[in-house]
């Protein structure tokens, strides 16, 4: 009777454990402030999920100054990753530095078993990207990326009424992205001065903005390469943007559908938006919260229905709630998920021979 108490006691105490260890908020380092995406992180909401331990960030002017406005101990900054590992021992980081050095990230966290979400794009190439996906796999860490529109309910609307047949078979999507420009919009010098970089970046708006439509797209193709694609760059901007292009258009073709991805700092109105069309109507993405949905009638008339829809429910209504959740085993992304390496691997590869048309003036053909 007392080894079946006993035993009875040490489940119980074991269940007791499992449930604290799956409360227990995942321990993140943040790499890199000169990202001001960094400020969704560090202005979020405590929801218990996630703790910031370290942040790694060599200019001490600009950490003080994010300090300042949102509360976090100097204490907790250090000039390497390498400091903030051996000092705090994370079990993820999230990458707010240039898209070049992301994969310094990876190689230093990588073999540590430390998880890394970095912002959009994944790489600045895909040779990049390649090194990065091979320690990924080899050291069986999660690699994501991040991007704003991941997180948008219009989107998430748009594509399950797509996959339900709502509009038909795809036809063509349009993805716009962009504002009036980096030095236009006043962002700080931290980051200007990397993002309009063709190193550190790896391009302009062709890689800034350029990256939302072939990541959606690939989603919405269930991650399907396309037949070709053609880009054309521009430098509308040469005065703010010296080094590199600000405009860009991508077009890519299917079997039986194409896709193009206007990517911009051109734009008099910043925008992020996305049209599907099908062969029975379209979808309308205008914004974060509204959606339309046309069926056609006759030659050019139309039923619309419009929606204001709501946040997503957690955990698939934030990044870091989402990484949390995935390191804790509470979710499994799916292969073309927007945020998954599969996805972003696709994006790269496109994004290269986008550049590369555009460098060139030739479509590009993918040979897959």
């Amino acid at each position: 009777m007392i080894h079946k108490f006993l035993f009875a006691f040490s489940i119980i105490l074991l269940g007791s454990f499992h449930s604290l260890a799956q409360k227990e908020p995942v321990e993140i380092g943040i790499v890199g402030l000169t990202h001001t995406h960094v400020h969704w992180i560090l202005g979020r909401a405590d929801r218990g999920d996630i703790s910031v331990v370290g942040i790694v960030e060599p200019n001490r002017d600009l950490a003080e100054r994010y300090a300042k406005q949102h509360g976090y101990s100097m204490s907790i900054v250090y000039n390497t990753i390498e400091e903030m590992i051996a000092a705090t021992h994370p079990d993820a980081v999230t990458a707010f530095g240039t898209i070049y050095e992301h994969l310094k990230v990876v190689e230093i966290c990588a073999p540590l078993g430390i998880h890394v979400m970095v912002e959009k794009p994944l790489a600045v190439s895909l040779e990049h990207a390649k090194k990065m996906q091979r320690l990924a796999k080899k050291y069986n860490i999660h690699l994501l990326t991040n991007y704003e529109t991941t997180w948008y309910p219009s989107n998430h609307k748009a594509y399950d009424l797509f996959k339900t047949g709502t509009v038909g078979d795809l036809r063509k999507v349009i993805v716009r992205d962009g504002h009036k420009g980096p030095k236009k919009i006043g962002v700080n010098s931290e980051f200007l001065e990397w993002l309009t970089d063709p190193i550190e970046n790896g391009g302009g708006a062709i890689m800034d903005f350029g990256c939302y439509g072939v990541n959606l797209v690939t989603w919405l193709q269930n991650g399907r390469m396309p037949k070709t694609v053609t880009a054309v760059t521009q430098q509308q901007q040469r005065e703010n943007n010296p080094k590199v292009d600000d405009d860009a258009t991508i077009i890519l073709t299917y079997d039986n559908s194409n896709a193009i991805i206007q990517g911009s700092w051109n734009w008099p109105i910043g925008r992020k938006d996305m049209e599907i069309y099908g062969l029975d109507g379209a979808i309308y993405a205008d914004n974060r919260h509204n959606l339309r949905v046309r069926i056609a009638e006759g030659y050019d008339g139309f039923k619309e229905e419009s929606y204001i829809l709501e946040e997503l429910q957690a955990p698939l209504d934030d990044p870091f709630a989402l990484f949390a959740a995935i390191i804790k085993n509470k979710i499994t992304l799916k292969p073309f998920d927007l945020s998954s390496l599969e996805n972003n691997m696709i994006v790269m590869e496109i994004l290269e021979a986008a550049k590369e048309s555009a460098r060139t003036g030739r479509t590009i053909e993918i040979n897959k």
